[in-house]
């Protein structure tokens, strides 16, 4: 009789990777639960609210990671000096108990960890989920953008005045201030539409991926440029409505729209547009778009 040999079920390699991801679940997962806390009930900041678009960029992520993983196996096991470099910063800004770098701590050791474990190929082979997870990372670059959204305002202020002066409103636009019906309205820095520019570029990349777009840099420009823009355009009439509102007294309606359910549920369907957009610049550029073989 012969004896059947024991097969493990994990190899060296797999526990060292199942012990990573135990770790990693043990230190991230408190603040992955305080940022969906956050964005879902926004009892965040209001700059780390601006980074909501998390909600679906880190499980997106997560299973571009997953279906990655035969890829990754593959990969030879090899170990980059930069990733050894990286951790010492990691642990530094997770210790250190500031938000941010606490915040950025966790883009930091995924970035570290695939450069230790497979070294560059395996950066390029994670490199879009990485760039999700870096760009769903709420920090403070709103609050140091927001010096520079003035133009912005001023801009969507003037042009919400120009359409409600169209039907008949005696409305009077001062800078970034709307004067009607006895009452004013201010265009805010917070109001300038950066969540949902923000939001918009980030779904927008997601498309591109989704559609296997990205390699194409004609439509992968046009696509960003065209969603940077609707996101401009829906966010002057979502400031429209709310002069409207605020300025003829109903103030049931100007709360659901700026603080209730409207308002998201109006972000809602300006992204939903984002897809038949894409779609029409396929169909249309695709022709265009291939780029003759490298030698």
């Amino acid at each position: 009789m012969q004896t059947g040999r024991k097969v493990p079920l994990l190899s060296d390699r797999d526990w060292i990777e199942v012990v990573i991801v135990a770790l990693l679940g043990v230190l991230y997962a408190p603040l992955l639960l305080h940022w969906y806390n956050g964005w879902l009930h926004k009892t965040i900041s209001i700059e780390h609210e601006y980074f909501s678009h998390g909600l679906i960029g880190l499980p997106f992520a997560a299973y571009i990671i997953w279906l990655n993983r035969k890829r990754w196996h593959r990969l030879a096991d090899t170990c980059h000096p930069l990733g050894l470099a990286l951790l010492p910063l990691v642990s530094i800004f997770y210790l250190s108990g500031l938000p941010d770098f606490v915040n950025l701590s966790l883009p930091l050791v995924l970035l570290g960890l695939c450069l230790c474990l497979k070294g560059l190929p395996g950066l390029r082979l994670q490199a879009f989920p990485l760039l999700m997870i870096f760009l769903a990372t709420p920090n403070e670059l709103p609050y140091l953008l927001t010096p520079y959204t003035l133009p912005l305002q001023s801009f969507i202020a003037g042009t919400a005045g120009f359409i409600l002066s169209q039907f008949g409103m005696d409305i009077t636009v001062e800078h970034i201030y709307l004067f009607v019906g006895g009452r004013i309205v201010e265009v805010a820095p917070y109001c300038a539409g950066l969540k949902m520019l923000f939001t918009s570029l980030y779904v927008a990349l997601m498309l591109l991926y989704w559609r296997d777009d990205l390699s194409s840099r004609l439509i992968t420009g046009l696509f960003l440029g065209c969603s940077a823009i609707l996101s401009v355009t829906a966010n002057i009439f979502r400031n429209t409505f709310l002069t409207l509102f605020h300025g003829t007294g109903q103030e049931q309606l100007f709360s659901w729209l700026h603080e209730g359910w409207g308002g998201d549920l109006y972000s809602t369907i300006m992204l939903g547009l984002l897809i038949p957009v894409l779609i029409g610049l396929e169909n249309y550029f695709s022709p265009f778009s291939d780029e003759p073989p490298s030698s």
